[in-house]
Formats: structure tokens, sequence, C-alpha cells
């Protein structure tokens, strides 16, 4: 299997290691499942439930939506 090398500051890998702990994870196969699921092209889990959830009177929709001063994004 091919290895990869990273980069990363302190901080952030304190993270990775408490969250990998957390999952009960090496630290690799936490990195692997994160980035497995961020290449996915799926709705978070629980997106579902979110429909209707917010009970904010204050709350308004956007009926209008513009997208032309949305930037281009990058394709993975």
């Amino acid at each position: 299997m091919p290895q990869l090398s990273l980069y990363i500051d302190e901080e952030t890998l304190k993270k990775i290691s408490l969250a990998a702990k957390i999952e009960n994870l090496s630290i690799s196969k936490f990195v692997v499942k994160k980035l497995n699921e961020s290449m996915h092209d799926s709705w978070p889990e629980n997106y579902g439930e979110l429909f209707g959830s917010i009970t904010d009177e204050t709350f308004e929709s956007n009926d209008r939506l513009n997208f032309e001063d949305d930037i281009p994004r990058e394709a993975l």
C-alpha cells in the first residue's frame, strides 16, 4: 500500500490524535477515513432530518438565489 507523508503543525496533530482516539482508530486509519468521506459526493449523515427544523420566527427563506457572484471551485 502506498504511503504519504504530511507536514502539519503540533496543534493539528493533537486534534487528529484526539479525534482518532475517540473513534478508537489509529491516526492513519482515521485520516484515511476522513479523506475518503470528504471525497465522496454524498450528503452528511442525518442531513435529511434538518428540513423544517428551523423554528426561529425571524428566519426568512431567500426564494431568489443569485449564483452569478459565486467563485469558481476547483474540481477534485
